[in-house]
């Protein structure tokens, strides 16, 4: 039997996580406070084991809510500081953290500025707690399709300076904004060396999924689950070797799936696709890194093997994880399996 102890004990990366959504419960309380920001009840509860559905537009409105605590470069330092510790806690020895910069652009600057916040947080958090730390930057789909390019070619030059900017990202309401319209941003990502991990096949299905794999080209899909619903779709992932980020409590929060067994976990798998697991935004839905690991285990069955493979997996589909470090994870993901 795998024990919580031995889940956490499994070297893993963690690929799928929002800035604010990583932050503690705790700071966010306290941040508000310091502000004088009031919290809707949902934000301020201990902890949130009741929220079981909550459905796009309340939790978009309460990320809103809990984006607007942070509003200095030394919040940005803070919240990635405990994020760092936190999956380092949580056996995770890589992060990449997906933030789009002009979200937070009315509190901490213009776009150059806030980005190099993130970017200056991210190389310091690593360096306190040795978790590598990485930044997805990600454009609002909600947006103009010109933000996503100015933010793409942002991106590049940060990153072509040794900023720690591994992807482009593309997030929020899946209904609002087709893939092909931020083809080249996308493009202009992936030239300048940036893996793109667009968000898709969540809120909407298959068609969309095929959609974003044709405009995109994609390495990940955050997501990707509603892909179990067509077997082309499903090939189309598996021969092209695009791994879907399943993210199960957020999947169940949200509405996706009504249960944590209707998640398709082995679907995707036994199709041939690589899938990781990530956690989302744990403030809101109130399960980390581990706890998507133990549903595995406790809901789909999975043992030893299969865990072991879903960390492998996180390790093979890293953006820019140093190749020593790799070959040492999977060296301890096999010692871990036995």
């Amino acid at each position: 039997m795998v024990s919580d102890a031995d889940l956490v004990a499994l070297p893993k990366a963690h690929l799928h996580l929002h800035l604010t959504g990583g932050m503690r419960r705790e700071t966010l309380h306290e941040l508000a406070s310091s502000y004088g920001i009031h919290l809707p009840d949902r934000l301020t509860d201990a902890e949130p084991d009741d929220w079981h559905v909550i459905g796009w537009p309340r939790f978009q409105r309460l990320y809103d809510v809990a984006r607007g605590v942070l509003r200095s470069a030394a919040d940005i330092d803070r919240l990635l500081r405990e994020r760092a510790e936190d999956e380092r806690a949580a056996g995770s020895r890589w992060l990449e953290i997906q933030v789009t910069p002009s979200g937070y652009v009315p509190r901490l600057g213009d776009l150059v500025t806030a980005t190099e916040a993130f970017c200056a947080a991210a190389a310091a958090a690593e360096a306190s707690t040795g978790v590598g730390v990485r930044i997805v930057v990600a454009a609002n789909r909600t947006r103009p399709p010109w933000e996503a390019e100015t933010l793409a070619r942002l991106a590049v030059r940060l990153a072509a300076t040794g900023a720690p900017i591994v992807g482009f990202g593309l997030s929020n309401d899946e209904r609002q904004g087709r893939p092909a319209d931020f083809a080249k941003a996308f493009r202009l990502a992936r030239a300048g060396g940036l893996v793109a991990v667009p968000h898709a096949g969540e809120l909407l299905g298959p068609r969309a999924v095929a959609e974003t794999v044709r405009s995109l080209a994609p390495a990940r899909l955050g997501h990707g689950v509603r892909a179990a619903e067509d077997p082309a779709v499903l090939a189309l992932l598996a021969s092209r070797e695009i791994a879907c980020e399943v993210c199960p409590a957020s999947n169940v929060a949200l509405g996706v799936f009504e249960s944590h067994a209707a998640v398709p976990l082995r679907a995707l798998e036994s199709a041939g696709v690589p899938v990781v697991l990530g956690a989302d935004d744990p403030l809101l839905f109130g399960a980390g890194l581990v706890e998507q690991y133990a549903a595995a285990r406790d809901v789909h069955g999975y043992g030893r093997d299969d865990l072991a493979r879903l960390a492998a997996a996180s390790v093979r589909h890293a953006a820019g994880m140093p190749a020593e470090l790799a070959t040492r994870m999977l060296a301890d993901i096999a010692a871990w399996r036995g």
